[in-house]
């Protein structure tokens, strides 16, 4: 597999606000102000598929499944939390829809560590 959607991705990544990335179960992995993932990279992690795990506002990865489930999927360990998977392996990936579904998750998950600092 080329190179191509990990760059693209990690580029729309870390464009976020004090976005980082290290490896996590040796995967690129993104997080903000280097304490919280928002996103992952699966290179083949669990199956034979490329995608991207991403926090996601409640009820947003039922009706994406459910919508697509060609494109996106409910994401091993954190599907329970609400995540979705969005498979970069289809010949149509949509960048611009992908690139708000990882602002969103950054939003979602620099917001619930601005709360977790009010408490």
């Amino acid at each position: 597999m080329p190179t191509y959607p990990l760059d693209r991705l990690r580029a729309m990544c870390l464009a976020q606000p004090e976005a980082t990335e290290r490896l996590s179960h040796g995967e690129p992995t993104w997080f903000v102000r280097g304490r919280r993932v928002f996103a992952t990279f699966a290179d083949e992690h669990h199956d034979d598929r490329v995608a991207v795990w991403l926090a996601a506002a409640p009820g947003a990865q039922e009706a994406l499944v459910q919508a697509d489930p060609g494109r996106f999927f409910r994401p091993p360990y954190v599907g329970v939390k609400g995540w979705v998977g969005v498979y970069l392996d289809v010949p149509d990936v949509d960048w611009e829809e992908l690139e708000a579904l990882v602002a969103e998750a950054y939003r979602l998950t620099y917001e619930s560590l601005r709360s977790k600092r009010r408490t």
